[in-house]
């Protein structure tokens, strides 16, 4: 416990050095209170940011029940996370912490000031601005369109409701996949997104406007947005959408304890913030934003107990998959979470296998010490501002995750597509190639088939080894070889690489492959032939492994090989902060290893007592606390076919997130109950698409 008034150390819950991004920046502190307690913060970082920093996970309660609540989203999207800022309730996620103000749980609503005397009707004068075009999102898409049409002389407005141009790209520490040529493939996510800000700042033609979301869409050709605090109305004929996605949630039995979140949201947390935001994590999901979240969790030091999906398959990039498996990472196909157990916080992750059906066998179950549940089940476009605009009759295009779900790499060509379609449809004299098209297609495309090895070369003593097994749109190794000895079918961005030809034993290939899919191997290293070196890529924390370490060696999918004797652990600047770790092995299974064991496969124990997965009391609507039963037995006893009507019977999609978070769960519990989805009436959004503090209308005064 905290004692009253006395500042406490938040090292314990920072990420000090990480293999990527380095040290905490230079930043200075500033100090607040929450409940009465002092606690101190990084400038400018975000207060759910700071609370975490501080070792504080439970942000608040409850009106309807008192049931605590955490973070789901981190992204401004959901309402999990409201506390009270100097008395006025504000999502912590979005609201950067300031000094001296004083942060309270929301234990329900606000008391109103008292007022002596009437208080006249006040009003303010509404900016209104101009723009040829406004972009609504400053990620990958709405970067890379803002470029095409500012280099052609464009006036556009592009409006964020972050504090930094980039989106997800500011989270992205792993080199991207794609056409080196063409989306910037075989380069950190982070290091893209900041190229392509830098680009946009220097065009001149671009008004960029940062803590801005855009927030109504209007028939007589406005369109709100709360520009840092005020709101203000642009008025324009043409609006780019490129807000991105949203995650989906998932309802089981304890999904909505503290520490059952999103995996975005704990990116945000760890890449973004730097913040240690849990000890030992479960990831649910095997698409590449779970396998993806698993591995930032190891460069940040936190341990991940293991990943549950329920397909047979994880639906994510093998290469993400099989670097987990060959540091040791368990990965449960066809299972499930039957619930999240803890007194207040997540403090147990219960798993069970499932049938053909993805019903939980019973007598399959297991448990889990965890403190964190990662949830990665998909994502959904951002695309109500889109839908309202056709509906108003304004010239819409959208872009990146808010058309179509896929890899940042296809939402940065999405997004030069759509610039350029904007530019035509402006009368501009400008050209969409038709491969441009094709390669969004692929950029777009899902992975192809896992196919065999490849055969290994022959009579080299160097000779890199690629363990591409899995048809996807990628090609920096073939940039990187100095003797262009490895190559991909011509035309094919999705083709296998292979090698032929001479290798001097460069490493490049090793330090660009975005998947860690290649070694190499050098029998130069014993003479006599007893050993070889291995050289593999790392980027996990310093002291993981040190030289002089003896440890155990895994082939591709993670299977034991042998035990080698780690060497060194090399870094240069060339190699773009990815370790290469050189590992002596036995020659005869040299080819064979892929990588080295971290940890040992954690032992689980069973349930006690056992009891079915009843999830009817799981909660479906966050903001309003309604569960998967009342929404079910409300459906089947009336026979309702609406979706307003359960928002006026039991509130479902009325709280601050305004349907955001339970539309799919509420549509999928419909179908449960017999209703097909095209006699469902959906949901009827609100006109602004998120929440619009009245001061935001007086000239952004608190009165």
């Amino acid at each position: 416990m905290i004692e009253r008034g006395k500042a406490p150390s938040d090292g314990k819950f920072r990420v000090r050095e990480h293999p990527i991004l380095g040290g905490v920046d230079g930043r200075g502190t500033v100090e607040f209170t929450f409940e009465g307690r002092a606690m101190t913060a990084r400038e400018g970082e975000m207060i759910s940011t700071a609370l975490f920093a501080n070792g504080v996970h439970v942000l608040g309660r409850h009106h309807r029940d008192g049931a605590p609540l955490g973070i789901f989203c981190a992204n401004g999207q959901c309402a999990q996370c409201l506390v009270l800022v100097d008395g006025v309730p504000v999502k912590s996620c979005v609201t950067p912490v300031a000094a001296g103000i004083d942060v309270r749980t929301l234990g329900g609503l606000p008391a109103l000031p008292e007022v002596d005397e009437p208080v006249g009707v006040m009003s303010a004068q509404i900016e209104e601005h101009a723009a040829d075009v406004l972009i609504v999102g400053g990620g990958p898409a709405g970067l890379s369109a803002a470029i095409e049409l500012g280099s052609m002389g464009v006036r556009c407005i592009l409006a964020d409701d972050k504090a930094e141009l980039g989106g997800k790209l500011s989270l992205q520490t792993h080199n991207f996949f794609g056409s080196t040529r063409d989306c910037s493939a075989g380069e950190r996510g982070m290091d893209i997104g900041d190229d392509l800000a830098l680009a946009v700042s220097q065009l001149g033609t671009v008004d960029v406007w940062l803590r801005s979301p855009v927030v109504g869409v209007f028939s007589d050709g406005v369109v709100g947005v709360v520009r840092e605090g005020r709101y203000v109305n642009v008025r324009t004929e043409r609006i780019l959408v490129a807000a991105g996605a949203r995650e989906k949630a998932l309802t089981f039995p304890g999904c909505d304890l503290p520490g059952v979140y999103g995996a975005g949201a704990f990116q945000t947390l760890v890449n973004r913030d730097m913040v240690r935001a849990a000890d030992r994590i479960f990831i649910v999901g095997g698409g590449n934003v779970g396998l993806i979240a698993a591995y930032h969790a190891l460069q940040a030091g936190i341990d991940v107990l293991g990943i549950v999906e329920a397909l047979p398959r994880c639906g994510g990039y093998k290469v993400h998959l099989d670097k987990l498996l060959r540091l040791g990472i368990p990965v449960y196909t066809s299972h499930t979470v039957l619930r999240a157990e803890g007194d207040g916080r997540l403090e147990r992750v219960v798993i069970a296998q499932v049938d053909e059906r993805f019903r939980p066998i019973e007598g399959t179950e297991a448990v889990f010490e965890a403190d964190t549940l990662l949830i990665a089940v998909g994502l959904s476009p951002i695309d109500e501002l889109a839908r309202e605009a056709r509906r108003n009759g304004f010239r819409v295009l959208s872009a990146g995750d808010a058309d179509v779900i896929a890899e940042a790499s296809a939402a940065m060509f999405s997004g030069r597509i759509a610039g350029r379609e904007v530019l035509r449809d402006l009368g501009r004299d400008v050209d969409v190639p038709p491969e441009w098209h094709e390669m969004l297609a692929v950029l777009r495309g899902k992975p192809g088939p896992v196919l065999g090895p490849r055969d290994l070369p022959e009579g080299l003593d160097v000779f890199p080894v690629i363990r591409c097994a899995q048809e996807i749109p990628c090609n920096p190794c073939t940039w990187a070889c100095v003797n262009q000895s490895i190559s991909i079918p011509e035309g094919n961005l999705n083709g296998r690489p292979g090698f032929s030809g001479e290798c001097v034993g460069c490493l490049n290939c090793v330090a660009v492959c975005p998947g860690l899919a290649i070694t190499v191997v050098d029998r130069r290293y014993d003479p006599s032939g007893r050993t070889a070196l291995v050289v593999l890529p790392w980027e996990l924390p310093e002291g993981t492994v040190v030289p002089g370490q003896e440890v155990t060696t895994t082939g591709m999918e993670g299977e034991v090989v042998g035990r080698g004797l780690v060497i060194a652990v090399k870094e240069a600047r060339w190699q773009d902060r990815r370790g290469l770790l050189s590992v002596e092995v036995r020659s005869a299974e040299a080819t064979s290893v892929a990588g080295v064991r971290i940890r040992e496969p954690l032992g689980s124990r069973s349930p006690t007592p056992t009891r079915a997965a009843d999830d009817g009391d799981a909660i479906v609507c966050r903001c309003e606390r309604v569960t998967k039963g009342e929404i079910m037995d409300y459906i089947r006893a009336n026979g309702v076919r609406d979706f307003n009507s359960l928002k006026a019977a039991l509130r479902t999609g009325m709280g601050p997130c305004g349907g955001k978070t339970c539309q799919e769960l509420v549509m999928r519990i419909f179908r449960e109950a017999g209703a097909p989805p095209g006699e469902v009436q959906p949901h009827v959004e609100r006109p602004f698409s998120q929440e619009v503090p009245l001061s935001a209308f007086l000239g952004g005064e608190e009165r």
